[in-house]
């Protein structure tokens, strides 16, 4: 058989199979190949880590209320071989609870809940609080003396129980204007606990409470402290580092009260952790692909954790990224620095953004190409001068994460997602260009590096390719196709035609 025509039909094989199992899987599992038109689901998985001492275990998570502000629960489960697994109600709390007759040695435990976003941002009405003596508070003179000029000052400029929440938390933000905050911040670290025991004081009902802060793709989050206040005959939540009352539309209110957030008996060193990813399906499709025996809900992304299903969804655009690179390399011209470098940086520009990134990146290029610069002269050898780099740059993204931070931006701290062996490696090939072929091949390869990789982060960040990368992720196989047949491409690059301008007008 003829070499063009096998790889044509190779070609064809590839692109027909990715068309079809995707089609397939729509069939049967209902999943959308447009994602507005489905409600949007967040997925969040808490888990559990602790060492067991080789007896029983219990362990217990408190979770949210089943009428959730803000959200409906669709449906929770846990996924923890060799536990038992219950989900307990008591005093109008509910608790996810893990037994064990026996176990050693590192252990996790999963949880897992599908929530959609509801309308309904207040919580249902509840009965007033028993009539209860605050807890005692330990403090010493100087604490009692700092705590009643705080509470002296919040008063002055306060008219309810709202405001004067607010007034007190500006004055606990305040690092430098009153000290009497800062012997105050000095003996509690923990700012929710100082500010539950100054309303109280004051008189003021409160009880504690633990938020989500949701946002998709991320994994290995805690639980965010909260405050609320009981007035006019209902609850009050505030966010005692901002000071922001209410729920916030971001954030998933999963504790309240003064009971443990968890609780691990036979056990030690436990720690909590969370991850979520957003989704846009609808909740039916959702609860039914549970149970459902099709081998699309076995084998496919939403059967894995969500601590790798946030990691799948990244990783399954950088196909996307790729097909970028071969047509701007291959079909137009473009030069980059490398091949896979335009990828990671518009990888990395998907978890921060664009303009932050850009400023970082070029930044620490630039600032290493001078620094390189002196390296040159001492005649290192090449392992030790890329080792040396690599220090440097490590160096650069510190200074520039303080002095982002200290001017009130996180810019420098972008940084941090390039890897650092990309970035020194760079550097060294920039400067062996620069002194190889000048300063203008530098440009020409770092601007066309530039260009490609925000390219591929505006491809990257289209809402309906995220959908269909993540949900449909055969559909890279039509994308290989089309990288195969750019690949067989040997024609002039669009870049080339200039060349052949004149003859074109004679």
């Amino acid at each position: 058989m003829d070499y063009k025509l096998s790889f044509r039909i190779v070609l064809l094989l590839l692109a027909l199979a990715g068309i079809s199992i995707a089609v397939a899987r729509s069939v049967q599992t209902g999943m959308p190949f447009l994602p507005g038109l489905e409600r949007s689901v967040w997925l969040v998985e808490a888990r559990i880590d602790f060492d067991a001492e080789g007896g029983p275990i219990t362990a217990s998570l408190s979770l949210p209320d089943a009428q959730i502000p803000g959200f409906e629960l669709v449906e929770e489960q846990a996924a923890s071989p060799g536990y038992g697994f219950s989900i307990i109600e008591e005093d109008g709390n509910r608790r996810a609870e893990w037994t064990r007759r026996s176990a050693s040695g590192e252990q996790a435990l999963y949880y897992s809940a599908q929530l959609v976003e509801s309308g309904a941002q207040q919580s249902p009405q509840e009965p007033a609080p028993a009539t209860r003596d605050a807890h005692p508070i330990y403090w010493d003179e100087a604490e009692k003396l700092a705590a009643s000029a705080v509470l002296r000052r919040a008063r002055q400029t306060s008219s309810s129980a709202e405001s004067f929440t607010r007034e007190l938390i500006k004055l606990l933000d305040d690092t430098d204007a009153d000290q009497n905050a800062a012997l105050l911040r000095a003996g509690e670290s923990d700012r929710a606990r100082l500010l539950m025991n100054l309303l109280e004081q004051e008189g003021i009902i409160t009880r504690s409470a633990m938020g989500l802060r949701l946002e998709d793709a991320r994994r290995r989050q805690t639980l965010t402290p909260l405050v609320e206040i009981y007035t006019d005959g209902e609850w009050r939540l505030f966010d005692p580092q901002s000071g922001a009352m209410g729920l916030q539309p971001d954030l998933l209110l999963w504790h309240r009260g003064g009971v443990s957030v968890l609780d691990v008996t036979g056990g030690s060193s436990s720690r909590l952790s969370f991850s979520m990813i957003q989704q846009t399906v609808t909740a039916t499709r959702l609860v039914s692909s549970v149970n459902s025996d099709s081998i699309f809900n076995t084998i496919g992304m939403h059967a894995l954790p969500i601590e790798e299903q946030s990691m799948f969804k990244l990783l399954l655009l950088l196909p996307l990224g790729a097909a970028v690179v071969v047509f701007m390399r291959v079909l137009v011209g473009v030069k980059t620095a490398g091949t896979f470098m335009p990828i990671l940086i518009a990888l990395a520009f998907l978890q921060t953004s664009l303009i932050p990134g850009l400023i970082s990146f070029v930044s620490v290029v630039m600032i290493g190409l001078v620094l390189r610069g002196y390296l040159s002269r001492l005649n290192l050898l090449l392992v030790a001068r890329i080792a040396t780099l690599i220090v440097l740059v490590i160096f650069l993204i510190s200074a520039l994460s303080i002095i982002g931070y200290q001017m009130g931006y996180s810019t420098g701290m972008t940084i941090t997602f390039f890897p650092m062996i990309i970035i020194a490696w760079t550097i060294e090939r920039m400067s062996i260009l620069w002194e190889e072929e000048g300063a203008k091949e530098v440009l020409i390869q770092g601007g066309g590096s530039m260009l490609v990789a925000v390219l591929a982060y505006l491809l990257m960040q289209t809402p309906i390719l995220k959908h269909l990368t993540f949900n449909f992720p055969e559909l890279n196989l039509v994308l290989l196709a089309l990288i195969l047949a750019m690949g067989n491409y040997t024609g002039y690059r669009l870049t080339e035609l200039r060349r052949f301008r004149d003859m074109v007008q004679g």
